[in-house]
């Protein structure tokens, strides 16, 4: 592979001694050089005009100013970024540079801020440079430079190269005495999804899959992680692995189209599937890497041609991703990249079963802690009901106590099986620790869960592209 498509992101502040726009204008009058873009046709912008871009920028700060009430120091406040990416020479020409670097800057910026790319065919590389407003177009926020970004951002830009058929650079050093945020962390957003975002995606990836009924629906959220509980009044709720509270199944909760009664009426067929979710279950956030679709099989189906050329273009961009896997982790050849997949599969069912088995334990320590609580409220009903030899009268009279009493006495026995019952400080001390155990589980399992899916997901792209196998067997292998 070449070394290619080097990328570093500035930021831009006020230039000593000069106004705003004069140290904005400085920095655009360089990038649109007439000799550089071959008077002006190597720009290309976004929600902005090139010829006014500084004007346009100090307007948006002026009104963020005004919306939000809030100012930072002269010196400090950040006016723009730039982007610089470059390319080996020969490998493209400058009109093609211009488009990677207008597709870099869009999903970098997520559409949020206005940009405009100038690409310069004055060198023999081909070479671009991104300029984006630091204030979102409606400039209620500003973009914040994040530990890892630079990591970040060459790794959408390898991405893209490898969407296009371009080299990118092998096996990257990182440098940095920080720790780095998971590039799929990154990817697309400026923060991880929420769990509410998470939950509706795999929402719209089970209903993609057409479910008979409500119950159908429940199982395959159940199947894809989620665990579902029903509460009084037949309330449901939906938690993830690592999710302290349980987010309810409404649409105030999760978001318009998303309640109980959006579902069912998609269900029913009274309400067309989203148009994100046709076609293909939509993954979960969490993955990054996702099986690529058997276009022969959807296409007997009856989708038109317009189905095949997007499908195309998302099995692409799938071995691309599946690509970097390798290349991350370092496996050149199939027999490591299986090696692999199996231990990632066996890591996260392994910590599943430890992740069942201390929940069943905090479950019961808890248990434990509520009878003994209770055996000793109502031991004395039962004291006087042994000193009153047993008297119909004192039984009617404290029928409730001594039936609690019964209760409670049954459910310490049952748990503890004639073992001698630990003192109460020592039952919390336990439940602490089991706790923070399950903690500390549930985010080790999300990273594995994780690991496995992507390796899955990965082994199976290679498999079909090699024409081992139609990828059924790791689907099992997953579950």
């Amino acid at each position: 592979m070449l070394s290619l498509a080097t990328t570093r992101l500035i930021s831009h502040h006020i230039s000593g001694g000069k106004s705003i726009l004069a140290s904005l204008s400085d920095r655009f009058d360089y990038g649109q050089n007439p000799e550089k873009t071959l008077d002006g046709s190597l720009i290309r912008s976004y929600e902005c005009d090139p010829l006014t871009a500084d004007s346009e920028f100090l307007l948006s700060k002026a009104r963020y100013k005004s919306i939000t009430g809030r100012e930072q120091k002269r010196d400090a406040d950040v006016l723009c970024y730039q982007i610089r990416q470059s390319f080996p020479p020969g490998e493209l020409d400058p009109e093609e540079a211009l488009n990677i670097g207008y597709e870099l800057a869009m999903r970098w910026t997520k559409g949020k801020h206005a940009f405009f790319v100038v690409s310069h065919a004055d060198r023999p590389h081909p070479h671009v440079h991104i300029y984006y407003n630091s204030t979102t177009l409606d400039c209620t926020r500003k973009y914040r430079d994040f530990l890892g970004s630079a990591r970040a951002l060459r790794r959408l830009s390898d991405r893209i190269c490898l969407e296009h058929d371009l080299s990118v650079i092998k096996n990257p050093k990182f440098h940095s005495k920080g720790k780095f945020q998971h590039y799929g962390q990154w990817l697309g957003a400026a923060r991880p999804p929420s769990y509410k975002e998470q939950i509706r995606g795999i929402i719209d990836g089970a209903l993609a899959d057409r479910p008979a009924d409500l119950a159908d629906f429940l199982k395959r959220m159940e199947a894809a992680g989620v665990q579902v509980k029903r509460g009084r009044g037949g309330v449901l709720s939906f938690r993830l692995p690592g999710q302290d509270r349980a987010t309810r199944f409404r649409a105030s909760t999760l978001g318009d189209g998303y309640g109980l009664e959006d579902v069912e009426a998609v269900i029913d067929g009274r309400a067309p599937v989203r148009k994100s979710a046709q076609g293909r279950p939509r993954p979960a956030a969490s993955q990054r890497v996702n099986l690529i679709i058997d276009i022969q099989q959807r296409m007997a189906q009856g989708k038109g041609p317009g189905y095949e050329r997007w499908a195309k273009i998302y099995n692409l961009k799938q071995m691309a991703a599946a690509l970097q896997f390798l290349q991350e982790n370092g496996l050149t050849d199939y027999d490591a990249l299986a090696e692999r997949t199996t231990e990632a599969v066996d890591r996260a069912h392994a910590l599943a079963g430890e992740l069942r088995g201390v929940e069943e334990r905090l479950a019961s320590t808890t248990k434990l802690m509520g009878a003994v609580v209770d055996y000793a409220k109502t031991r004395p009903v039962f004291d006087g009901y042994k000193a009153a030899r047993y008297s119909k009268k004192y039984l009617a009279e404290h029928e409730e106590a001594l039936a609690s009493y019964r209760a409670a006495k049954a459910a310490i026995n049952d748990i503890l099986g004639g073992a001698k019952l630990p003192r109460m400080d020592a039952l919390k001390k336990e439940r602490r620790e089991l706790a923070e155990r399950k903690k500390k589980l549930y985010a080790q399992y999300r990273a594995a869960q994780q690991e496995m899916r992507e390796a899955v997901a990965v082994k199976a792209n290679v498999d079909h592209l090699l024409g081992l196998s139609d990828g059924r067997e790791n689907k099992a292998q997953e579950r």
